[in-house]
């Protein structure tokens, strides 16, 4: 995979924050607001970010987010925001072949097959292949 990859998925000058942010993850673009990640996701890349649904951070134990935004804990924040990047613009089909994804904060999360969908570490991707102009989106529950 790399940033010329003819499978990933591309769309205009549309920047992956932006696309997170219009899309069913408010409160993930919320948390990138609140770091400089969103600098680098905004001029460079490319990236793949795999973006959990505002239905799944409610997932979380209460007061979870809350407190990640407080500016105490921005470094926390911008490690589990790194966990969800990949530096490399992946498709869905792409992603789904790998036994582990590389991830910015220099972890691996699992993948593993689901029937006709993907989860990583656990997680099932439900949408793939929301292009931006320097990524792609995946969104899991």
């Amino acid at each position: 995979m790399s940033s010329n990859d003819s499978n990933a998925p591309r769309a205009g000058n549309k920047n992956l924050v932006d696309t997170v942010t219009n899309g069913r993850a408010h409160a993930l673009g919320e948390a990138l607001e609140a770091t400089d990640v969103t600098n680098i996701q905004r001029d460079s890349g490319p990236y793949t970010v795999f973006a959990p649904t505002d239905e799944a951070l409610e997932k979380l134990p209460k007061d979870t987010l809350r407190n990640w935004l407080k500016p105490k804990n921005k470094a926390e924040l911008i490690s589990v925001l790194k966990y969800h990047v990949m530096p490399v613009r992946a498709s869905g089909a792409d992603v789904e072949k790998l036994a582990v994804a590389k991830m910015m904060q220099v972890q691996t999360a699992t993948v593993a097959k689901d029937g006709n969908k993907f989860q990583i570490d656990g997680a099932t991707v439900t949408e793939t292949d929301n292009a931006s102009g320097n990524g792609a989106i995946h969104v899991f529950d």
